[in-house]
Formats: structure tokens, C-alpha cells, sequence
């Protein structure tokens, strides 16, 4: 898993025809984007297309709320059912009929309708989204395509509606009619063959283990946020006069104020809400709603630049577009991404400087060849960014969610309280073009979305990395294993059964049989050692206590440990090991030949506990200190000083003719300064 994650971030590649199953799910995925081309404008009003329009503070009553609660329910029945995103594509194509018809053939239907198409617009956004994550597992590229046309779409459909405030385009109707039908070309074969089976990939956590955990807290967050709106249109602006200590009318006349608190508010209890998600997934989300916040001003700009331009703005725009999906589906997507949005701010920049800051001028003197420049820039830019952002969050299942409702919410936020930036004089200028006026403010956050998705990135690559290290010595070790317990089947039953067995009766032979006992019982222990991979260190560079200790096993010393690993750093471990080899050796020169050892390991959360008992001819307390004046001080330096070096304690207990036990208490951590 952790390779396929690198080769999702880092080496994406397009497989050589993409498959019986990916062919239809891209064509699938590029219908459903243009089902949001139509969704960009939906009730062809004549002011800003909703995708670059600032939501303003409303307030329902009456029926009005079934166009705040339909489209938070479709949201939440769209995250529960990603699998079957085919379907949410077909619903969302089916919802956009009516408006197409009233358009274009002069049709009429119910309010309810109406209300009830509020639902195809988060249902195809998901739809596009869960394309996208079964895209990226299986064919990385193309899947951050995808991923990146869900924004170039709606940036292509705002262009296509174009100024609505200053020309009514007549031939939209037809266009939309059209895109309609060329997308359910592409959603209908998915559906109908491949729907009704779900699919497990647009999850994005097929191989997690705990992925229905996972799946419900992202489900939780995604349903959370969508329902936000709610208690934000309860706060009206006499609620919000009272919990600011304000007079109703000084809120009321600076209704930008008001406009901006609600969106802190908004950015506020969505990150909070988002954060269940993980860092990764909440980075990406700030770098999309960064980004989108980032074109509204531009694109305001060119939309009315271009307004008499002809068929030159929406084949500028799907130049961009098409170049940003490029750029998103190579593997150089990261570093793209983040050219494009430098490439993009430095138009800006330019366009603000020749005006001599006032950018407006390029709309005023309908300066269409820097619009249609700063038009394909700019929708490069944002393309490439979102689709970069794809591989971060499709292996965390991730995808839907935050591209989604969390996204969105937190980009409406982001336009509500930038707006307290937009002023002249104090007060915002009452015109579609008052966000142009600060182009500037649009180019830094541009250049803030470049840098943010560069060092997201680099940080993954670094994570990817580590992984990827981290699994090849696992790959190692599961193979070191595998060849040690081959090795000791062939080998336990014969030749450390003779190894024992010279060291046993060696020095019965006589002659060189004493020697030739020594030297079974030091080969029985290196290959004993070599059989448990004693010397094996953990990843994180600590040692499994009990593989070191097993090494010391023999047809004489018993050794007991637990089921589970006790990890202790590298010296510790040797040191304590160290100690127990000596106590050991006294058993061997000092307690008879007969005698038998048992050595037991405890692991007792912070410290760790081992205990040596032989059941020899044992000594008297005073011996000890007898040993230690005559000069003989392999306990006291061997045993005690290797333990107190530690930071641990040694006790030793023995009684003549019922055997010693000695008994090391040692902490995991080594004390400061030792």
C-alpha cells in the first residue's frame, strides 16, 4: 500500500489503454463535468454566475427553506452513496431538465421543482469527485484530470453564461441543451453496466483495515459542514447586533461587516469540524478553497472584459482549462501546479501595475487580449492546483469530502470575509467590479495556493518516502524470517540436538573432549542466535529484548518471555544481556555441574524485569563480600555496575544447597546524565 501510494503522488503513469473499466469511468467523469458546465448558471439569472458570486447573509421563511434543506440532503445522501456515483451523475443530469426546458423551450414547471432541483448541483460535484478517487487508484493521471476539470468546469460554465448583468447571452439555453445530452452519453453506458454493482474504489479505502471508521468519520464531517448553513441563516442581524453589543442600524448600514463576520465564523467551526479528517486532507481543502477564492476577482475581470469578445472567451477558457487538466495529470503535477499559479499572480501583478491600480480599466476599455491571457492563466492555474491535491486525498478516502462540502464551505467563507478587505473610502464600492479593484489581494493568494501546494508536496514526498523505507525493511526482515524458520526446521532436530549433546558428555571422552564440549556449547549459542535473529534491530532502532535473550538458551538455561515484543533501546538491551551472560557463567563455574538455570523476562510497562534462578549448591550472604576484598569482582562490575549504569537495581538471593536467583530491574528509559 505504502508503494502505491508513491507511485500515486510521485510517479504517476497512464497504463497503455486505460481498460475495460477506467475507459468508461473517464468518460463517465468527463459527462458529469459537463453537467456542472450547466450547473454553473441554473436559473440563467442575469448577475454573477454563482460559481465566482459572493453568497451573501440570507435569511428563510417559508418555502424558502426547502432551497437551503434539499441541497444539504442531497449532500448527505451523496456521501453515503460515492460507491454509486454513476447514479448521483444520472440524478444530477435528470435535475438540470427543467431548467433546460423552461430556457429553451419556454416551459413552466412547480416551485417544487425548482426547490427540488437545488439537489443536482452537489449531487454532480460528488458524482465528478467519486470518479475521480476510483480514477487515482487504479490510473493516478488521469484521476487528478478529472479532480482538476470539477473546478475548470465551473470556471468554463462562468465564462460560457459570461456578464449576465450587461448582455443576455441567447444561445446559452442551446448550449446548455447540448452539453446535457453529450453527458449522458458519457454517464448512461457507466450506469447501466457498471452502477448498479457500486463501486468500492470511490470509497478510496478498500485496503485500509480500518476503513469503516473511517468512512463514517469522514461521512460525519462532510454531513456536518453541508448542514452548517442552517444555524448561520438563524443568526439575523439584529442575533448578531446583540451578541457584538451593537445597534441593529450600525450593523445594518455596514452590511459588508456583517458579511464578513459570518464568513470568520464559517471558516472557524468548518476547520474545526474538518480536523477529524487528518492534517493531509484539511491542507488540501485550505489549498482548494485558497484557489478559488484566489479567481473570483479575475474572473469577474474577464468575464466583463470579454462580454463582447465572441466565441474568444470560452475558447480561452477551455484553453486554460484544458492546459491546467494537463498539467494535473502528468506526473510533474506538483511542481506544475505551483509554476502556474506564480505564472497566473505575475499577470495579475502586471495587469494591476500597467492600470496604475486600477485594474477595472481592462473591463472598462474592454481590453480583450489581456483578459483572454490573464483568463487562460488563471484557469490553468486553479485546474492544476485542485487536481494536485487529488493523490494526497484519494488514498485517505478523503476525495469527496474535502473537495466537496468542506471545500466549498470553507471558499464561501473565504469570499465572505475577504470582502472587509474590498474598501475604498471605508465603505465597498457598489459594483459587480468592487473585488477587481483589489486585484492584488488575488495574486498574493494565488501565490499563497502556489506555495501552499508545493510544500504540500514536498511534505508527502517525504512522507511517501519514509514509507516506502519503512516497507522494505519490512519486506526484509518478514524475508530474514522466513529463511531463519526455514533453516530451523532443517536444523533444530539435527545439529543442535548434537551440539547438545557433545556439550553434555564431551567431558566424559577424556583427552580433548572437555575443549570439544566448550566449543558445541558456543557454536549451539551462535547458531541458536542466528535462527531467532537475536541481533535484529526494530525500525525505530530498538531491540525485541526476548530474541536477544533466546540466544542464550541451552540444554541447561530455560528461557521465558512473553508473547509480545519488549522493545528496549539498542544498549540497554545489550547491557542487560550482557549482564545476564555473566550471571550465567557463575552458574556454569560455580554452582555444579548438574546444575539447571531458568531465566525469566517480565515487561512491566516502564520497566522491564529479568529474573536468573539455578538450582546449583547456592553460597552464603557473606561471600559476596568476600569475593569482592579478595579482588574478584565480576559481580560487583559485571553484574551490579552494568545494572547501576542502567539506572537499575540487582538483587541476589542464595541459599546453600537450594540455588541462587538473581534478579535485574531495569527502566526503559535511561535516566538524564547516565
Amino acid at each position: 500500500m505504502m508503494l502505491r501510494v508513491n507511485e500515486l503522488i510521485f510517479r504517476p503513469r497512464v497504463p497503455a489503454g486505460l481498460g475495460r473499466r477506467r475507459l468508461p469511468a473517464l468518460l463517465a467523469g468527463l459527462g458529469g463535468c459537463l453537467f456542472l458546465v450547466v450547473w454553473t448558471s441554473p436559473r440563467y439569472a442575469n448577475g454573477l454566475p454563482p460559481f465566482i458570486d459572493t453568497p451573501r447573509h440570507g435569511e428563510f421563511h417559508g418555502i424558502g427553506w426547502a432551497f437551503l434543506v434539499v441541497p444539504i440532503a442531497a449532500t448527505v445522501v451523496g456521501l453515503c452513496a460515492l460507491r454509486w456515483w454513476p447514479y448521483l451523475l444520472v440524478v444530477a443530469g435528470l435535475l438540470a431538465v427543467p431548467d433546460v426546458l423552461s430556457a429553451s423551450a419556454g416551459l413552466t414547471f412547480p416551485l417544487a421543482v425548482s426547490a427540488l432541483a437545488k439537489a443536482g448541483y452537489p449531487l454532480a460535484v460528488l458524482g465528478v469527485l467519486a470518479c475521480a478517487q476510483s480514477l487515482v487508484r487504479d490510473s493516478p493521471g488521469w484521476g487528478a484530470a478529472v479532480t482538476g476539470l470539477s473546478v475548470g468546469a465551473q470556471l468554463f460554465g462562468s465564462v460560457l453564461v459570461g456578464a449576465g448583468w450587461l448582455i443576455s447571452n441567447s444561445g446559452i439555453p442551446a448550449w446548455h441543451a447540448a452539453l446535457v445530452v453529450v453527458g449522458f452519453v458519457g454517464v448512461l453506458p457507466v450506469a447501466w453496466q457498471h452502477g448498479r454493482h457500486g463501486d468500492d474504489a470511490a470509497t478510496g479505502l478498500v485496503d485500509v483495515a480500518d476503513r469503516s471508521r473511517r468512512r463514517v468519520r469522514l461521512l460525519l464531517a462532510g454531513a456536518l459542514v453541508a448542514c452548517l448553513a442552517i444555524p448561520l441563516s438563524l443568526l439575523t442581524t439584529e442575533r448578531l447586533a446583540d451578541l457584538l453589543g451593537v445597534s441593529f442600524t450600525a450593523l445594518y448600514i455596514r452590511s459588508f461587516v456583517e458579511v464578513a463576520i459570518v464568513g470568520a465564523i464559517t471558516l472557524v467551526v468548518t476547520l474545526g469540524i474538518a480536523v477529524v479528517a487528518g492534517p493531509w486532507s484539511v491542507a488540501a481543502a485550505l489549498v482548494v478553497a485558497t484557489t478559488r477564492v484566489a479567481v473570483v476577482a479575475p474572473m469577474i475581470l474577464v468575464v466583463t472584459a470579454l462580454v463582447f469578445g465572441g466565441p474568444l472567451g470560452w475558447l480561452s477558457a477551455l484553453a486554460g482549462v484544458v492546459l491546467g487538466a494537463v498539467a494535473a495529470g502528468s506526473r510533474w503535477r506538483v511542481p506544475l501546479a505551483s509554476a502556474l499559479t506564480v505564472v497566473a499572480a505575475m499577470a495579475l501583478f502586471i495587469a494591476y501595475a500597467a492600470t496604475s491600480g486600477q485594474p477595472e480599466k481592462l473591463a472598462e476599455q474592454r481590453s480583450t487580449i489581456p483578459a483572454s491571457l490573464i483568463l487562460v492563466v488563471v484557469a490553468a492555474a486553479a485546474t492544476a492546483v485542485v487536481g494536485a491535491t487529488a493523490p494526497v486525498l484519494a488514498p485517505r478516502g478523503a476525495l469527496p469530502v474535502m473537495l466537496g462540502p468542506v471545500a466549498a464551505v470553507l471558499a464561501s467563507g473565504g469570499l465572505q470575509t475577504i470582502e472587509a478587505t474590498y474598501l475604498r473610502n471605508g465603505s465597498p464600492v457598489g459594483s459587480y467590479l468592487n473585488s477587481v479593484f483589489h486585484l492584488n489581494t488575488s495574486a498574493g493568494l494565488l501565490l499563497m495556493a502556489g506555495a501552499a501546494i508545493g510544500g504540500l508536496g514536498f511534505a508527502q514526498q517525504i512522507a511517501t518516502r519514509r514509507a516506502e523505507r519503512k516497507h522494505a525493511e519490512q519486506i526484509r526482515r518478514d524475508a530474514a524470517t522466513a529463511e531463519r524458520e526455514r533453516l530451523a526446521r532443517s536444523i533444530h532436530d539435527g545439529v543442535l540436538q548434537v551440539l547438545a549433546l557433545v556439550q553434555r558428555h564431551g567431558s566424559d571422552l577424556g583427552g580433548q573432549g572437555p575443549q570439544l564440549a566448550t566449543l558445541a556449547a558456543e557454536q549451539e549459542t551462535a547458531l541458536r542466535s542466528l535462527l531467532t535473529g537475536a541481533t535484529a534491530p526494530h525500525p525505530d532502532g530498538a531491540l525485541d529484548l526476548r530474541t536477544v535473550l533466546a540466544a542464550l538458551a541451552s540444554a541447561t538455561v530455560e528461557i521465558a518471555a512473553p508473547a509480545e515484543p519488549v522493545l528496549l533501546p539498542a544498549p540497554t538491551a545489550m547491557e542487560l544481556t550482557a549482564a545476564v551472560q555473566a550471571a550465567l557463567d557463575n552458574v556454569r563455574r560455580h554452582a555444579g555441574p548438574a546444575a539447571r538455570t531458568w531465566v525469566l523476562l517480565e515487561d512491566e510497562g516502564d520497566t522491564v524485569r529479568v529474573t536468573v534462578r539455578d538450582n546449583g549448591i547456592g553460597f552464603t550472604p557473606e561471600r559476596l563480600a568476600e569475593a569482592a576484598g579478595a579482588g574478584r569482582l565480576g559481580v560487583v562490575q559485571s553484574i551490579r555496575g552494568r545494572i547501576t549504569d542502567l539506572g537499575g537495581s540487582t538483587t541476589i538471593h542464595s541459599t546453600p544447597g537450594e540455588g541462587t536467583e538473581v534478579e535485574f530491574s531495569v527502566p526503559r528509559q535511561r535516566p538524564a546524565g547516565r
